[in-house]
């Protein structure tokens, strides 16, 4: 059974902690009073008369240097590059620590009384820097929001703290009601149940099991001047648009999500998995484009390029395709049967169990490996997840992958498919280049530019979990076009100080107060 043996078998392996947030450190020292801010702007310094207010209704409020560059550190390669080269990405700000809804009220009416940026922090296991405080202020850590709230069986939803992390969530429905979400993104044991919802989070049975916005029923949100709104609650509505999924991706600029509630799945019980090798990376996605037209709709369908499928699988000749699946027993298997007669068409049979196997043990490894390379000090990988229709992914496959292999110093450009839908599927690309340490940050835009003009010119997602954050904001005008202005007017009449995460989704870092 793929979920039982995901937990078992790697989620909770290597250096995490159950529970946990980022790791402490990539640098060894930290300077009290960094002369280079790195990534910060203009941080607003906050006025003793609000630290006060804020230690009078948080549970704790830390302003060393030391701490805050501790507390806003995250998983991006843009960070720990600015890092590495001496200089705390965010080393400006206060971490205000809280448990309560209540307490996320009271934050937000202390910030917005005098104009303060704030920005919504939990596991940190963002890969985009989405919640790193570009403009200072309050760092609000809501890891203390981590309580399960309610069970209702009949209608199997469940309700739960926003600060809840993955896998206690997780290991508390498989336990206490023998359900499971099926959300399982490689972050897992390092982020948040509000963190996946407030950046469209997938998990790696995504096919089966939707992405993170299809399985909120409802939530709770504490909105910039510090009131609660209640979104969503409804299996299907008419209600005009969907105010829920407005807040859904938002990544802390429209809201503070502080309560889930939550559609689970009843603990599968069987399982089966195969794999097939293909010729060209073009035949496997027409054959995954085949299995999901015909109605199935396995947990994992995932495909990767030949070069992953020599670093995952040690089967550099072919373009593996995985298909796994779980859940009641007829229909796993007649998914399993439809995806074996797309495959044997074109494909050719390899030894699913042992795919398999491999995939658990190193499904985290083949995106940012250096396997094959000699790594060195100048060495930077990072990964793009984006999202397309079937006919158009060939054609990106191939030009973002041209277009990475040209920027001068990159090693090697890959990718898999990893989420697949109907009308279109996420294509996951891998970015490795070795440069001088000093240029390091030169290769990474240089190549997340070239990626990305493709991306636009296709007008494909630039996204399909990941995020925006910092990374994406300088894509975000023409990848939306005539709708960015739409995003613009949401966020002035929902923060119209913009003290929410500033400097996000391709919006301004500037305060309302401030002058142009």
């Amino acid at each position: 059974m793929i979920s039982k043996q995901a937990i078992q078998r790697g989620y909770n392996r290597g250096n995490y902690v159950v529970g946990a947030h980022t790791p402490p450190g990539y640098a060894a020292g930290i300077r009290e009073a960094p002369d280079i801010p790195g990534l910060q702007r203009d941080a607003l310094a906050i006025s003793t008369a609000d630290l006060d207010a804020l230690r009078q209704v948080a549970d704790e409020v830390l302003t060393a240097t030391g701490d805050v560059v501790r507390w806003t550190r995250d998983w991006w390669a843009g960070s720990m590059m600015t890092e590495t080269g001496g200089k705390p990405a965010t080393p400006r700000g206060a971490i205000v620590r809280v448990s309560t809804s209540d307490q996320v009220q009271a934050v937000m009416r202390i910030a917005s009384a005098s104009a303060t940026p704030v920005t919504v922090s939990a596991g940190r296991s963002n890969v985009t820097g989405a919640a790193l405080p570009v403009r200072g202020g309050i760092v609000l850590d809501v890891c203390g929001l981590n309580k399960l709230l309610g069970f209702d069986a009949a209608s199997q939803i469940v309700e739960v703290e926003a600060g809840m992390f993955g896998d206690l969530f997780e290991q508390a429905i498989q336990q206490n009601y023998g359900m499971t979400l099926g959300h399982w993104p490689s972050s897992y044991a390092i982020s948040t149940i509000g963190g996946w919802v407030a950046c469209r989070g997938a998990g790696q049975l995504s096919t089966r099991y939707g992405k993170i916005e299809d399985m909120v029923f409802g939530m709770d949100v504490v909105l910039a001047d510090g009131r609660l709104v209640t979104v969503g609650g409804y299996s299907r509505a008419a209600l005009g648009p969907d105010l829920q999924q407005l807040f859904i991706g938002s990544e802390g600029t429209l809201g503070v999500i502080v309560r889930v509630r939550l559609k689970l799945h009843r603990l599968p019980d069987y399982g089966r998995a195969i794999a097939y090798g293909f010729k060209t990376f073009a035949l496997g996605l027409e054959a995954c484009r085949e299995i999901m037209q015909r109605g199935a709709n396995p947990a994992a369908l995932r495909l990767y390029d030949a070069f992953e499928s020599g670093v995952q699988f040690a089967l550099p000749e072919t373009n593996v395709l995985l298909v796994a699946d779980e859940g009641e027993r007829t229909i796993v298997d007649s998914v399993i049967g439809i995806s074996e007669q797309v495959c044997a068409g074109s494909g050719d049979r390899l030894d699913g169990a042992t795919i398999f196997e491999r995939w658990l043990d190193t499904r985290y490894l083949t995106g940012k490996s250096a396997e094959g390379f000699q790594r060195g000090p100048g060495f930077v990988a990072d990964t793009l997840e984006m999202a397309g229709p079937w006919r158009d992914l060939p054609a990106i496959y191939a030009d973002v992958v041209q277009a990475i292999a040209a920027v001068p110093g990159t090693l090697a450009g890959s990718a898999h498919q990893s989420h697949a839908y109907v009308d279109g599927a996420c294509l996951y690309f891998s970015l490795r280049g070795e440069v001088a340490v000093q240029e390091r940050e030169k290769w990474y835009r240089q190549a997340w530019d070239a990626a990305n003009a493709v991306l636009i010119r296709y007008h494909a997602a630039l996204s399909h979990h990941h995020g925006i954050g910092l990374l994406r904001a300088p894509y975000m005008a023409p990848s939306l076009g005539t709708a960015f202005p739409l995003l613009v007017a949401v966020k002035r009449a929902l923060d119209p100080q913009n003290i929410l995460n500033p400097g996000k989704l391709g919006l301004s870092d500037r305060l309302a107060h401030e002058a142009d």
